[in-house]
């Protein structure tokens, strides 16, 4: 529960300081910060090489997302924010949870979840569509 409650004040306060500095582009930033933390896992798993190659494989994976994110959309970035948050649900069954910091994954997920629901949000409420 305490990883989870870090998970949300931690997206909250990156929300607040990114939203109070307004000179920075939030899709480069929030796309920084989906590589970064996707490129943890491998940090994590160095020990055991298998596990360390599904994590390189991951952070591969969600490598697109934060490009066309930065690039094109932030609705890119949605969808890396709400993969990686199912990504670190179903890690244990592809990786070993030994190799993470306790409780990473309720941390991370809700991290990254809260994010996506924001990226949402404000690409929702700004996009021609909504209009």
């Amino acid at each position: 529960m305490n990883a989870a409650l870090i998970g949300l004040s931690s997206s909250l306060i990156t929300i607040l300081i990114f939203s109070i500095l307004k000179r920075f582009d939030k899709s480069t930033i929030y796309g920084l910060i989906l590589m970064g933390i996707a490129f943890l896992y491998i940090g994590y798993t160095w020990t055991n090489i298998t596990i360390a190659s599904v994590s390189f494989l991951q952070a591969l994976f969600f490598l697109p997302f934060a490009y066309f994110g930065i690039k094109n959309s932030l609705y890119f970035l949605v969808a890396g924010y709400f993969l990686h948050g199912i990504w670190d649900l179903v890690y244990p069954f592809f990786g070993s949870p030994d190799l993470l910091p306790p409780d990473y994954d309720y941390f991370c997920l809700t991290y990254d979840f809260i994010v996506a629901i924001y990226l949402f949000l404000i690409n929702y409420k700004t996009s021609p569509i909504s209009n």
